[in-house]
């Protein structure tokens, strides 16, 4: 049997596992297994696009859940039914007013596809005209400067009281997230990672991450690299806000900040600032252990202990372990997504 077919048939098997996980958990789980299931499925999507960006290239961006929250707001806006539209928000345009991607194809949600498509590309286009200018940048400069990109997108939304509704909840949104959706799309931007980790430009991000000028010796290019994983990450955290959207139905700016920037760029560090599968790793210990201090504070009332916590194991990371627990390795899954020809994919043995 071929490489190729073994990797169809291994992909087939693992898509096949995956959805009868899925279906036993969407008619069989509780809604809180449900629940947690959907939120390690965004958190997937968030860290492993951040890590495109973050860990391949070198440069680190505190900026990415301004994406976030674009993306979130854009296809909620797209996708309230006009009636909500005329209640919560009158004073929007005409033609935005008129328009709602709410309808439905039999039992599937396509309008909130095209939503999401939608609010996904918006946001990446906008990534590519930030990123133009930022990415000259390099070292502590970037992250400052998107830092400040995170901060402009929260004064801004609570400033345009005309889509968002300011400071106050942006309500009745439809539920249409569920496990379906999250992991269908978690799916997608682990295989797009994966594969661009181990091509062509996925090459040029680790020669110019491990030492730019000499990348630049060579005849490799510091900028497209970088814009492509600037712009390829912020599309699908932008498909995360939107996914969150559609799940939590209300939300605020203030749910975009610090606090859930730290949270993701902990489980980043915890895995491992470029693998692939240390993202995985790093996400499912975080949401596992910030779920059980959850129950741990309801029980001894000592709230924010879950905050303190993973605060606290930051600062060990940084100081005791700062490649996390796979460092660059990937756990040996080329079986499945093509085996990689990739020279630091060999200095690097897989576990």
């Amino acid at each position: 049997m071929s490489p190729g077919l073994r990797r169809v048939i291994a992909s087939l098997g693992i898509v096949a596992v995956l959805a009868v996980l899925l279906y036993w958990l969407s008619v069989y789980g509780s809604s809180f297994w449900q629940g947690l299931a959907i939120n390690l499925g965004m958190f997937l999507i968030l860290v492993v696009s951040l890590n495109l960006f973050n860990g391949f290239t070198g440069v680190f961006s505190l900026g990415h859940i301004g994406f976030m929250a674009l993306g979130a707001y854009v296809a909620a806006i797209l996708t309230l039914p006009i009636a909500s539209k005329q209640a919560y928000l009158p004073n929007l345009p005409g033609w935005l007013a008129g328009l709602s991607l709410d309808g439905m194809v039999g039992p599937f949600p396509v309008g909130f596809l095209f939503a999401t498509v939608i609010a996904a590309s918006l946001v990446a286009l906008l990534a590519f005209g930030v990123g133009l200018v930022l990415m000259r940048l390099s070292g502590h400069y970037v992250a400052v400067a998107t830092l400040g990109f995170l901060i402009i997108v929260r004064v801004t939304l609570f400033n345009a009281d005309t889509f968002t509704r300011g400071s106050r909840t942006f309500s009745n949104i439809t539920a249409y997230t569920d496990l379906w959706w999250v992991y269908g799309w978690a799916v997608l931007a682990i295989y797009v990672v994966w594969r661009l980790k181990f091509s062509a430009f996925g090459r040029a991000m680790a020669a110019q991450r491990e030492d730019r000028w000499a990348a630049q010796s060579v005849g490799i290019a510091t900028m497209p690299p970088r814009l492509l994983a600037f712009v390829v990450s912020a599309f699908f955290t932008a498909v995360a806000g939107a996914l969150y959207a559609h799940f939590i139905t209300s939300m605020s700016p203030n749910v975009f900040y610090f606090d859930l920037t730290f949270r993701v760029i902990t489980m980043l560090v915890l895995g491992g600032l470029g693998s692939v599968s240390g993202s995985i790793v790093g996400t499912v210990i975080i949401v596992g252990l910030a779920e059980a201090l959850r129950r741990i504070e309801d029980v001894t009332l000592f709230y924010g202990m879950s905050n303190i916590i993973i605060a606290v194991i930051l600062l060990f990371l940084i100081i005791f372990r700062r490649q996390g627990l796979l460092g660059q390795r990937e756990l040996n899954l080329a079986w499945l997504f093509g085996k990689s020809t990739s020279p630091s994919n060999k200095e690097n043995k897989q576990p």
